[in-house]
């Protein structure tokens, strides 16, 4: 459900923690992987898709906005370079009660690109600026920035400062860094994710030449021992794929990073608190794998994940009775 809350945002710029953050991820952070995800951890910043302007201005906004008020701290990542639409586009975020809107200045694909959405406006650092200042002028939740340490062809660490020195004069105050250069011609979005090297130095640096800015590490975290680490010299840190393949990491996010002395929910406490909603999807005319295609990582390190697996994957798609399949796979996880 939509979250009227244009009137009063949850979180100024300073409440809002990015302390720990789950990436924007295509076809992943979806509502209902989000829902779950929140289920693990209630301090986690959780991001949407990628939602380019366009689909917002002239495709189903409401089914674009959609999100359960559980979800919150939840931000909206828009693509788009038109200044006018994203500052039209970061309205509607607002007004359905977003509690941040960020910019993807970090994608890689030819599709964006041809769009001039995604990493290629790196090479634009005075149009991202212009986006950012008209985002800022027409809300007054935090406007933010995910990109990449450079582009092919500007690369350089001079490049870099000057494409941050720009957005920051525009008035944003927090960067998300993707800890390497994207390749723009040759490479394919899943290849930028893993041949570009991770620079955690030149990220470290950046933060080292503008201590007024917050600037989160993304790129390569796996644990959160990694991330206690990177703390020490980052103001936050974004796990992408690791947090939606191996989702049970943020079962101890509250605790390890945020001081909470709540205990640590159990894999099969996550289920069954998850169960309600899946028995309203179903109820609603939704299908069970809508939901249940995001939870398939939690059977992981243990005797009887691949059954765990096979039932969420491969059973569900013949089952007659989905709730029975779920609590079936409940019972591999009771104990865990």
């Amino acid at each position: 459900m939509l979250d009227k809350s244009a009137s009063n945002p949850r979180n100024t710029s300073s409440a809002l923690s990015r302390r720990f953050s789950v990436a924007p991820m295509m076809d992943w952070t979806d509502r209902h992987c989000r829902f779950f995800l929140r289920l693990l951890s209630s301090n986690a910043l959780l991001y949407t898709e990628m939602v380019t302007t366009g689909a917002l201005l002239h495709g189903d906004h409401e089914r674009f906005l959609r999100h359960d008020d559980t979800e919150h701290p939840l931000a909206l990542q828009l693509g788009g370079s038109v200044p006018a639409d994203l500052a039209a586009c970061a309205r509607m975020a607002q007004e359905a009660g977003y509690d941040e809107v960020n910019l993807n200045v970090g994608c890689p694909s030819d599709r964006v690109q041809n769009n001039m959405i995604g990493a290629c406006l790196m090479g634009h650092p005075a149009l991202v600026a212009d986006c950012v200042k008209a985002m800022r002028d027409a809300v007054s939740i935090p406007v933010t920035i995910k990109h990449r340490i450079g582009i092919n062809g500007r690369d350089s660490y001079e490049q870099l400062c000057d494409f941050v020195g720009q957005v920051r004069e525009a008035g944003c105050r927090s960067f998300t860094v993707h800890a390497r250069i994207a390749i723009l011609e040759g490479l394919s979005p899943k290849e930028n994710r893993e041949i570009p090297p991770l620079r955690y130095d030149i990220a470290a640096q950046l933060k080292a030449d503008f201590p007024d800015l917050e600037i989160v590490l993304n790129g390569g975290i796996k644990t959160l021992a990694e991330c206690q680490a990177h703390l020490q010299t980052f103001d936050g840190v974004m796990l992408g794929r690791e947090a939606y393949h191996n989702p049970y990491v943020l079962a101890e996010v509250d605790q390890r990073l945020f001081g909470s002395s709540a205990p640590v929910i159990s894999r099969f406490e996550a289920l069954q608190r998850l169960r309600p909603y899946i028995a309203a999807h179903l109820a609603s005319g939704g299908a069970m794998h809508h939901v249940t295609r995001h939870i398939l990582g939690l059977g992981q390190g243990f005797p009887g994940a691949r059954k765990f697996r096979q039932l969420l994957s491969v059973d569900i798609h013949k089952s007659k009775d989905p709730l029975g399949l779920l609590d079936q796979a409940g019972e591999i996880l009771e104990g865990r």
